[in-house]
């Protein structure tokens, strides 16, 4: 069964080993390199500290909105459905 980058909607070959979380999305290792990346600036820019409970909730939010699971209003997407994959097009305009 193949598997759809959430993030890129490009097709993750089977053979492609991801991690524990980016499996979970499902995300291919590009755009989780990506978000690992960003993770950092995200955790910068926001004053982030890692060792209290609703900033690791709210980063966790960031990362499920980055990878395309989540619309920024807290809304889970439902990525199955193919009018839920063109995150650049704003939706209800």
């Amino acid at each position: 069964m193949s598997r759809i980058c959430t993030k890129c909607k490009n097709t993750i070959p089977d053979t492609e080993q991801l991690s524990v979380v980016a499996e979970k999305y499902p995300t291919c290792n590009k755009c989780w390199a990506e978000w690992k990346e960003y993770q950092i600036m995200v955790m910068n820019e926001m004053k982030l500290d890692m060792s209290m409970l609703d900033h690791r909730k709210l980063l966790k939010k960031h990362e499920k909105i980055f990878v395309g699971v989540l619309s920024p209003e807290g809304e889970v997407i439902d990525y199955t459905n193919e009018d839920n994959r063109k995150p650049d097009e704003p939706t209800g305009v």
